[in-house]
């Protein structure tokens, strides 16, 4: 039998044994604590963690709430701000057109006042005269440039103000597009969970983008564009007061004027007619004065020539007596008698030609005053005729007034601001 191969190697002792077998379970044991104790920790960490993490989703949601309702209650005031100053714009605008359409309207009255001016240029003579109507007149248009310059000042601040308004509806279109969108973001990030289909990782998601604001000044940019708008609606307000007084208050100064001017042109016209009366009376006066001196003067006329006729049979009898001879040719009482009418019929007959002479001369002074008083008539009824015209050109104004109203009586308004009370005339 061969004999069994033997191989060297290190064996150990039972203590040394003994003593791994120690060393195992003791090694054990700890790793057995410390995973306990990892596993303790573990599950204690998993449960801090997870609430942790609940209650910062949970804080996370409620500040997306609170901030969804900040941001919805801005987007409220945001869209009433933005609906005043629509409604403000468009009564703006409204005004601005009422004031367009009263500044086109003084257009006929000027044009109706320069074409009286004109007219009443053509009078003659005397009868070009300044006149209260031309004072009126003149008064008249120097009130419509005014008021065409009120209008036109009070159309350009209204454009003005208009476009003011549509830049801060544009910022608030902008802001509250902002607002929207912003709600819709934290609406669809509130909505979002653990779950949805649609999260993943994000590169850097914890970075600040350009242009970010801080609470305070998102807070103020939506502020001042609410105080913004609220101070342009104000002013509008105020402007479209201002517009609608100052329009009232331009139809009374105008139709005041108008009524000024017509009665002074209807006391001149009727001043006229008189004096137009009084000339045509004293003309058919003067007219049958001249056809009595015409009769005198053939009256006077027809004895001169008699008392010729007298005075040359005196003479004949005298220059025939003087033909008698011897103490015949005695100046006897038929002699003194026919010198005596000779004198008589010479002084009758002087008498006679100085009261024709001043009878022609009366006559021919009333020729010319007549031919005189009738160039006047004429003046007269010219300037009658022109100031007729010029009444019946002033109704247009009228009548271009009343197709707008039926009537215009002066009333009393107060602005809503109590600041003055005015006699406006009824719209």
């Amino acid at each position: 039998m061969s004999a069994l191969s033997w191989k060297p190697s290190l064996r150990h002792s039972v203590s040394e044994w003994l003593s791994n077998n120690q060393q195992l379970a003791a090694t054990a044991q700890h790793e057995r604590h410390v995973s306990q104790q990892v596993r303790q920790e573990g599950r204690t960490l998993r449960n801090e963690t997870h609430c942790k993490t609940v209650w910062d989703e949970g804080d996370t949601s409620r500040r997306l709430s609170d901030r969804i309702w900040d941001v919805s209650r801005w987007r409220d005031v945001l869209e009433i701000c933005a609906q005043k100053v629509d409604e403000e714009m468009e009564a703006l605008t409204l005004s601005k057109e009422r004031s367009e359409l009263a500044l086109a309207a003084t257009s006929v009255p000027l044009e109706v006042t320069n074409e009286c001016l004109t007219l009443r240029e053509g009078r003659r003579g005397y009868e070009l005269v300044s006149d209260p109507v031309e004072e009126q007149l003149k008064q008249e248009v120097e009130l419509i440039e005014g008021v065409q310059q009120r209008l036109q000042r009070s159309v350009d601040q209204a454009f003005e103000q208009l476009g003011i308004l549509q830049e801060i509806r544009h910022q608030l279109t902008s802001d509250l597009q902002n607002k929207m969108e912003a709600v819709d973001i934290d609406t669809s990030c509130l909505s979002l969970t653990i779950k949805s289909q649609s999260i993943s990782l994000k590169t850097n998601p914890t970075r600040i983008p350009s242009g970010s604001s801080s609470p305070q000044q998102w807070a103020q940019f939506s502020q001042y564009n609410v105080a913004r708008a609220r101070e342009a609606v104000l002013v509008s307000q105020q402007m479209r007061e201002n517009m609608s007084l100052s329009r009232a208050q331009v139809q009374n100064e105008l139709e005041a004027q108008r009524r000024a001017a017509e009665f002074a042109l209807r006391k001149r016209k009727h001043h006229e007619e008189q004096a137009r009366d009084e000339l045509q009376w004293q003309i058919k006066t003067t007219e049958d004065e001249m056809a009595a001196m015409e009769g005198d003067i053939r009256g006077l006329d027809a004895d001169l020539q008699a008392k010729m006729a007298s005075l040359k049979l005196a003479h004949t009898r005298l220059e025939a007596r003087t033909r008698r001879s011897g103490m015949d040719l005695c100046r006897d009482e038929v002699q003194h008698g026919l010198v005596a009418e000779v004198q008589q019929l010479e002084s009758t007959i002087q008498a006679l030609k100085q009261k024709l002479s001043d009878a022609q001369l009366s006559l021919q002074k009333m020729t010319l005053h007549h031919s005189c008083m009738c160039q006047d008539l004429s003046r007269k009824q010219e300037a009658l005729s022109l100031e007729e015209r010029s009444m019946q050109c002033r109704t247009r104004i009228t009548s271009q007034s009343g197709s707008g109203r039926t009537a215009v009586p002066l009333v009393p308004l107060v602005n809503s601001s109590g600041r003055s009370n005015l006699q406006l005339l009824a719209q």
